[in-house]
């Protein structure tokens, strides 16, 4: 695996070719530019998403071109206040093109679940999100590894396929 960090890990985003899904199986994050937008939302104070613009405006260049852009989250029921928000910010993420859906944790076995979150980039290149005991997003490491990447696969489909899509999670 290769460890890529800021503009080494982005340039993934306009390099691949037909599909980037995105699997999240932590229900928390603790990432210092999402913390003033998550104090805001716990203070039911109101968000412009200035923050989020520029990840919206490169997922809708994205999307625009045809490319697909998935994003499945895994979450325990009840909610934590970090899925909370996150059900809020989604709608920021789908507006902009990605289609986002949710699996509540007590539907899938957790032996056919990873433990870190990844990117499954068209199929063949799988980059897990790596964190600093902080939060700090580090960056991504990378492998073409073709068992990793079959099972990363594996995994990206089980949950896709049980998932919900936003819309319908958010009225159950």
């Amino acid at each position: 695996m290769q460890l890529l960090q800021g503009e080494a890990f982005d340039e993934f985003f306009h390099k691949f070719e037909r599909s980037a899904y995105h699997l999240e199986v932590l229900d928390t994050y603790s990432t210092p530019e999402e913390s003033e937008p998550f104090r805001k939302f716990l203070a039911g104070e109101p968000d412009d998403y200035e923050w989020f613009k520029s990840w919206a405006d490169d997922v809708h260049a994205i999307t625009s071109s045809g490319k697909q852009m998935r994003r499945a989250r895994v979450v325990t029921e009840p909610h934590t206040d970090y899925t909370r928000w996150s059900l809020e910010v989604a709608h920021q993420n789908i507006a902009a093109g990605e289609e986002v859906r949710y699996l509540a944790r007590h539907l899938v076995d957790p032996s056919e679940l990873t433990t870190d979150d990844f990117w499954l980039f068209d199929d063949n290149l799988v980059a897990f999100t790596v964190f600093a005991p902080s939060g700090q997003f580090v960056g991504g490491a990378f492998t073409q590894d073709s068992v990793i990447v079959e099972h990363a696969h594996s995994v990206w489909n089980l949950v896709w396929d049980k998932a919900v899509p936003h819309g319908e999670y958010i009225k159950a």
